[in-house]
């Protein structure tokens, strides 16, 4: 699997019920969620996007791993003021938000990095170990492993979208209806304690599509 940003239910419901090597070797692509993710607003499904600095046309591909995050403005901030107004009213928004906003406060550069600490946090919230294993080299076709790395489109070519995800109870649920697969903090913010439950129950027979 990719490590992505604030990763979706479906990708936790993952890490909650195998063991998960990381990819680690891989190229750079826009528009995953390595550097994005989902939730709900008042308004409804709402995109967090991590502003990428990118390389000169010249240097060719990026390694995900080399990526480096824009904090020439205040992002961060911005994503947390997003979360605050969308989940304040959560059953379990400040619960969590000490262990979170710390996230949001840092200097990082790299995604990568980011990107592993933010689902570190999460694991811990959930009360869950996170993956510290790693590939060594990059294959176009897992031979070792069941490959979930299609986990990462957030649209077009490869994207897989997860079905039969349990309904459960959202902030916005009455106004837009559930919506499935957002960011784990949806889940988070909303179950508490019980998300763990959750993520271990889930089906995850989009493995073998």
């Amino acid at each position: 699997m990719h490590p992505t940003y604030f990763p979706s239910i479906a990708s936790f419901a993952v890490l909650a019920q195998k063991e998960v090597v990381w990819e680690g070797c891989d190229n750079f692509q826009k528009q995953t969620y390595r550097s994005r993710c989902h939730i709900c607003t008042d308004k409804g499904l709402h995109g967090l996007h991590v502003p990428i600095r990118h390389v000169g046309g010249g240097q060719g591909r990026q390694k995900y791993v080399q990526v480096a995050m824009d904090n020439s403005y205040s992002w961060k901030k911005i994503h947390w003021r997003t979360l605050e107004t969308a989940y304040r009213t959560s059953p379990f928004f400040e619960f969590y938000e000490d262990g979170l906003k710390p996230l949001f406060e840092g200097s990082e550069d790299s995604l990568y990095s980011f990107n592993l600490q933010i689902i570190a946090v999460i694991s811990d919230c959930l009360g869950m170990e996170a993956p510290t294993v790693f590939t060594e080299r990059y294959e176009t076709q897992c031979r070792e492993f069941l490959d979930a790395r299609f986990l990462v489109h957030a649209k077009g070519a490869g994207m897989r979208e997860p079905q039969n995800l349990e309904p459960y109870t959202q902030v916005f649920g009455e106004r837009h209806g559930f919506i499935p697969n957002l960011s784990v903090l949806d889940l988070l913010f909303n179950l508490g304690p019980q998300a763990l439950d959750y993520l271990k129950t889930q089906p995850l027979d989009f493995l073998d599509d």
